[in-house]
């Protein structure tokens, strides 16, 4: 199918790219011949290794809350966030995260307690969020279509396989023994 090999690890023999597809630690959705546009399989991917255009990922989840890859050290996860909602206030005290905005825009908010968010910044397309532990945080979308980020905790922050279809719904599984 292609001109040119696909490498592999060094000690496994190099094979064409066309039996990629088969192989279920690669996930590359770019070539359409075989992964049209829209047809990914949003699921929890880690640990094993793993190639993903996170931009199309995170823009066809439409789930609030996706998890697309947890490893034993952090955890990938895509979310959507409905016009006039938001992620919703929170803190994680020993994880870090990394939030990266895909489409939309929203209002980040940081600060040392939930009623002291004094860090406000306005975020947009391709813009990234880093919250150190222990710092109560949300960001509201203030566009007029659905705010789609990519989230990275680390380490993991939720169970393996998390899929959250609405925000009430992750709500409920954080309230659940």
């Amino acid at each position: 199918m292609y001109p040119y090999p696909c490498y592999w690890p060094q000690w496994q023999k190099p094979m064409p790219c066309h039996w990629y597809p088969s192989n279920p630690y690669y996930a590359d959705w770019s070539n359409r011949s075989y992964r049209p546009y829209g047809n990914m399989v949003l699921q929890d991917y880690g640990p094993r290794p793993i190639v993903v255009n996170i931009d199309q990922a995170t823009k066809q989840n439409s789930n609030y809350r996706t998890a697309l890859w947890t490893g034993e050290h952090f955890q990938v996860t895509l979310m959507s966030i409905p016009p006039g909602d938001d992620i919703g206030l929170e803190v994680h005290p020993t994880t870090d995260q990394f939030i990266r905005i895909e489409d939309g825009e929203g209002l980040v908010q940081m600060g040392d307690g939930p009623d002291s968010l004094d860090f406000q910044a306005m975020a947009y397309d391709d813009f990234a969020v880093m919250i150190p532990a222990g710092k109560w945080h949300n960001i509201t979308n203030t566009g007029d279509r659905p705010l789609k980020v990519y989230v990275i905790y680390a380490p993991p922050e939720h169970p393996y396989g998390t899929i959250h279809v609405t925000k009430a719904d992750a709500q409920e599984s954080t309230e659940a023994p």
